[in-house]
């Protein structure tokens, strides 16, 4: 029996890869659609209101016990605009929270009645209904009547949520929902000049192309949807991009839609003015970052925002221009096609007092692999309060080693281009969370090269190497580095320390028949072979052609990554996956994730490692490593905030220089200055 098992898992570990590899020969691309249009928008008040009735949306019995109060039910049914009217009458002669509540529901069913027929009349009344839902909640008169567990009062909060949520949709329909802009809504004897800011947030106005609304779509590709509940109209914001003479436009992915929420605020009437019979009142249309902003301060009050973090990243996901980030494929089999895609990317503006966490993918795929993740870590407020998430993309066919040098160059080029006078302590304080391949990619940015990767290759000195000066820089860049001073947290998660038998001699043959390298690098290869006859070792890393063969347990890169020497101020963390080894998977799969072995994954000299019961491909996307990563994340801001308590500042300083070996010159190549390192072996 143990030696079918043994039989089978050999089978396993040969054509997991084959088969799945296979038939990418003739895939194209795809689009996943992570959310849908919803056939009516969401409203809290349809049931309330009996919006979508045959007979028409009708008012809440408190409304029409209010109306038989004061003598209006005739005029309601036979002519509304007459009963606004009178009853706007009795609330500037008796002023009362019942009266203002009802006279918002009364306006808002008037406005969905008329809004096909007289958009600029049911503007108006939308206004209205807003306005006199913010009286209710917010005027001091009533602080004392209003009760926050009556039904009226969250149904107050309702109506006017969804009444500046209907006055949005004409304004957009207008072509006028943009920062700055200015409009003029009629409300009976009332005139309300408003207009659209911004309010928190890196956000400017030139950033804003177009807005949809959450109400309008359900998010279908995310396991959990985060939405806060307050007051506020949550939207969804399209980025418009800039010219690419900005250099921070490298960083953002095209059409990215973030979330923004729009609150409504009557400004003090001190220079209210009377004209016409009509009293004009000011009002601003405030657009919040949610990410930002959780809460706002209205008459004294602390008020929470409606906000909705989900469907904007569900909506920016299924957009199809965003999705050629999804290189998983590309990247592996045509490395060459994806570079130009190569880089960080953020999906919110840099913001300098926050810390990076940078998310580093793994073979084949891409930073859609995060998003899961990247969803449940941001919705925590303690989190995005602390952190900033980004996301890195490399073409995971070639070897790790080169995906590794490319990302310190990128690193060392967004210093360069957000903080080049290093200013921000935050950008010192960066965490690398690598998924499986990516954990190598990100371990290897903290790690001092010394001579022990040179002598990998070879034993004769560096100096002596002839080629080129572009493959000297390349092939000098790729064997000697120094930790990078900015990375203080590595995360690795299902990551293959001591190599995968997934890469064996059936795989790794496959991957050299099917992924296309750049034919410079191995002409590169090549060539170092043809004018440096005996000069390097026999199968050494420059040989090594495909991500596939990189990540063979014979590699002799492995054991020389686990003993060099690292940052002292780096701390390591490792979530590793375990299959049920009772399942039918379990006993084929052997012990570890279905890829990588418990023996490969598991790592000693760590600050914690969890072992979490997930497959390789789900396992940086289940709730246990989440809730890890997130208590890593917490562990380190409160180590952080004792440091600070304490008066010791220090430690957000970047290490200095002076702790760096010298290089001898002999191995000295042209570098730019600082920590950026030359291009990469091509």
């Amino acid at each position: 029996m143990a030696g079918r098992i043994h039989q089978l898992r050999a089978i396993h570990r040969t054509w997991q890869v084959a088969a799945l590899m296979l038939p990418l020969v003739a895939l194209g691309c795809s689009t996943t659609s992570y959310v849908s249009v919803r056939s009516k928008p969401n409203n809290p008040l349809t049931d309330e209101l009996k919006l979508l009735s045959r007979s028409g949306p009708k008012p809440t019995e408190r409304t029409v016990q209010l109306l038989r109060r004061y003598d209006l039910s005739d005029s309601q049914k036979g002519d509304p605009r007459k009963a606004l009217a009178k009853l706007q009458e009795i609330i500037v002669a008796e002023p009362s929270a019942d009266k203002l509540c009802s006279f918002a529901e009364l306006a808002y069913i008037q406005g969905t009645k008329i809004e096909a027929k007289d958009p600029t009349g049911a503007l108006d009344l939308y206004g209205a209904s807003v306005a006199h839902a913010y009286l209710y909640l917010f005027d001091p008169r009533f602080g004392q009547y209003r009760n926050p567990y009556d039904p009226q009062f969250r149904g107050s909060c309702e109506l006017y949520n969804s009444a500046l949520e209907s006055a949005l949709r004409m304004i957009r329909k207008r072509g006028e929902l943009k920062p700055g802009k200015e409009h003029t809504v009629e409300s009976g004897s009332q005139t309300w000049d408003v207009k659209i800011v911004l309010r928190g947030g890196e956000w400017q106005a030139e950033d804003f192309e177009r807005f949809e609304f959450v109400s309008d779509y359900n998010v279908t590709g995310l396991q959990n949807q985060y939405h806060n509940y307050g007051l506020g109209v949550p939207l969804i914001a399209v980025r418009k991009s800039r010219p690419r003479t900005d250099p921070t436009e490298q960083f953002y992915p095209p059409n990215l839609s973030f979330p923004v929420t729009a609150f409504l605020r009557l400004l003090p009437d001190d220079r209210a003015q009377t004209v016409g019979g009509k009293s004009h009142h000011r009002a601003e249309l405030e657009l919040y970052d949610p990410l930002v902003t959780g809460e706002i301060a209205v008459c004294n009050r602390q008020v929470p925002l409606e906000a909705d973090l989900s469907t904007p990243l569900a909506y920016a996901l299924s957009d199809p221009a965003f999705q050629k980030l999804d290189v998983s494929t590309l990247g592996l089999l045509h490395p060459e096609k994806a570079q130009a895609l190569t880089g960080l990317y953020m999906l919110q503006p840099y913001q300098p007092d926050k810390i990076p966490v940078l998310m580093v993918h793994g073979l084949w795929s891409s930073p859609l692999t995060w998003m899961e993740m990247f969803n449940d870590l941001r919705s925590s407020p303690e989190l995005r309060s602390k952190y900033q998430f980004w996301f890195y993309l490399y073409p995971s066919g070639q070897p790790f080693w080169l995906s590794g040098a490319q990302l310190r160059e990128d690193l060392a080029n967004m210093r360069t281009v957000v903080d080049p006078g290093r200013h921000s302590p935050a950008l010192d304080q960066m965490v690398l969370v690598g998924h499986s391949m990516g954990g190598l990619v990100s371990k290897l940015q903290t790690l001092d090269s010394g001579e022990d990767f040179w002598h990998l290759l070879s034993e004769k000195p560096f100096a002596d190497v002839k080629t080129d000066e572009e493959t000297r820089r390349g092939l000098f860049k790729t064997v000697y580095f120094k930790p990078n001073i900015s990375v203080r947290r590595v995360i690795t998660i299902g990551t293959p320390h001591r190599g995968s038998d997934v890469a064996n001699d059936t795989t790794r043959w496959l991957g050299r028949e099917l992924i296309s390298l750049p034919q410079k690098m191995v002409m590169g290869e090549k060539q170092l072979r043809r004018d440096n006859p005996d000069f390097f070792k026999k199968s050494t890393l420059i040989d090594v052609t495909t991500s596939i063969d990189s990540l063979s347990p014979q590699m002799p890169i492995f054991p020389v990554m686990l003993a060099a020497h690292h940052g002292s101020w780096v701390k390591y963390h490792n979530i590793v996956g375990r299959v049920d080894r009772h399942s039918t998977f379990g006993r084929i799969a052997g012990d570890g994730d279905g890829v990588v072995p418990y023996s490969s994954a598991h790592l000693e000299d760590v600050e914690s490692e969890l072992v979490v019961e997930a497959d390789h491909t789900s396992l940086h996307q289940c709730s246990r490593s989440v809730l890890e990563v997130r208590r890593i994340l917490m562990e380190y801001s409160a180590e952080l905030d004792h440091h600070m308590r304490i008066g010791n500042p220090a430690v957000f300083n970047a290490p200095p220089a002076a702790i760096y070996p010298a290089r001898p010159a002999a191995y000295a190549a042209p570098q730019p200055a600082g920590n950026t390192q030359v291009a990469p072996l091509q």
